[in-house]
């Protein structure tokens, strides 16, 4: 089985985000403002099925119901021409914002919009007024997924293998 290198990110001052404007005036993010957990199992299984996301593909809707109805979790839709193709969570801990799970479905992924996706989720995460907005990336994500991260400004402080159970 392969070694996977997880990388965690970091970003301790909101003036650090470097954003990237949408390259499209079609794109566009909003956030969910009603909790439905079928709609977070929906995009971490349209989004996470290319990037190998399997931790919480086996949930029950219990184990669902509980996580997305967390007043500490938000849910961020991306919308390109008015269709849903991506999204990203964010989790509110003690003194940080953690960006959870953020991605495109497979037909966006490459047409420039990852880097302002990136953008928004550490703005929003910002907006809660954390002391620190943290994420991972992982070498079985987006090839490009650890330069987008620190492109916006994000910095590495810590890394770590893992080799997946067989």
């Amino acid at each position: 089985m392969q070694t996977v290198i997880i990388t965690h990110l970091q970003m301790l001052s909101p003036s650090e985000l470097r954003e990237k404007p949408s390259p499209t005036p079609d794109f566009r993010i909003a956030e969910a403002k009603i909790k439905n957990w079928r709609l977070h199992q929906f995009f971490y299984t349209y989004v996470g099925s290319q990037w190998s996301w399997t931790d919480k593909s086996k949930w029950s809707e219990e184990q669902w119901r509980r996580y997305v109805e967390r007043d500490s979790i938000s849910l961020f839709i991306a919308y390109l021409c008015d269709t849903p193709v991506g999204y990203f969570e964010l989790e509110r801990k003690a003194d940080e914002v953690e960006i959870v799970l953020l991605g495109l479905e497979p037909t966006s992924v490459s047409k420039g919009l990852g880097g302002h996706l990136v953008s928004e989720a550490i703005r929003h995460a910002w907006l809660q007024k954390p002391q620190r907005v943290i994420v991972n990336t992982c070498t079985l994500d987006h090839p490009y997924a650890l330069q987008n991260y620190l492109a916006r400004g994000m910095t590495i402080y810590k890394k770590e293998e893992k080799t997946p159970p067989s």
